[in-house]
């Protein structure tokens, strides 16, 4: 039985998987990168955030950390309620 590391090498290994993994994790991090500056340009906290958000702060730091970690991709509903407890709105945009 191979260890979770080894597994991960060898899926590595098979074509378009590496292109595919760098691909989301791109995109998770761009997306994080909006939600910090949100964040950041409304001098919140993730205290104050989850407040807003009607939930509590460790929530949003799972969030935050989540889409760090590119472990998990929240709801379109949960990205829009982080973007309303920052004051601004969410769009979504479809690109080639």
């Amino acid at each position: 039985m191979q260890t979770h590391d080894e597994l991960i090498e060898t899926l590595m290994q098979r074509p378009g998987v590496q292109a595919e993994v760098e691909r989301l994790e791109q995109e998770e991090f761009a997306l994080l990168d909006l939600l910090l500056k949100a964040r950041h340009e409304a001098g919140l906290s993730q205290a104050q955030v989850a407040e807003r958000m009607g939930t509590h702060a460790p929530a949003v730091a799972r969030l935050e950390r989540a889409l760090a970690t590119g472990k998990h991709s929240p709801s379109v509903a949960t990205l829009r309620k982080y973007a309303r407890a920052c004051g601004k709105n969410l769009f979504v945009d479809l690109r080639d």
